[in-house]
């Protein structure tokens, strides 16, 4: 074996084994959920490539893939709400990765200004006819993302 990942040999040695053998997907990226060390809130879902899980690895905060920008982005970089791991896991088949973070700055984890990057619901239940309607969960952004980031484009694609 060389480097920080294992090859993945056999069910049982993903599954069972002691060895990180991660599973990236054809794109080379593996799914991350973020969550609030101490509160447990959910706060974000990203991706991981090789590199980005190497540095969230060894420098012990948060870095991910960006496939809208087709980069490494470390989280907080430009906001100061970086997020600092309390602690990582790995699913069972090593294909998602679990962040549990403390977040510096004032604590939001979402560049549109919420704490938590899921600041509104949906119903269930029987579709209606038009589009269905969100609920916001959150009533106040956290910080305002033109102090923060300037003037430049929302990075996300549409």
């Amino acid at each position: 074996m060389t480097g920080p990942f294992a090859p993945r040999e056999t069910v049982e040695q993903v599954e069972e084994g002691h060895v990180l053998a991660p599973k990236f997907d054809a794109n080379g990226l593996i799914p991350v959920v973020t969550t609030d060390f101490a509160s447990g809130e959910l706060l974000m879902h990203g991706y991981m490539n090789e590199e980005a899980l190497k540095m969230t690895i060894a420098s012990g905060e948060a870095h991910y893939w960006s496939r809208s920008r087709q980069a490494i982005w470390h989280k907080g970089a430009t906001s100061g709400l970086v997020q600092e791991i309390a602690e990582m896991r790995i699913d069972d088949d090593q294909d998602c990765v679990w962040l549990r973070v403390n977040v510096g700055g004032n604590g939001a984890s979402c560049h549109v200004g919420y704490r938590s990057c899921f600041y509104r619901s949906l119903p269930t239940g029987e579709l209606p006819d038009a589009p269905v309607e969100l609920t916001y969960e959150e009533d106040e952004k956290v910080f305002d993302p033109l102090d923060v980031y300037g003037d430049a484009p929302n990075p996300t694609k549409l």
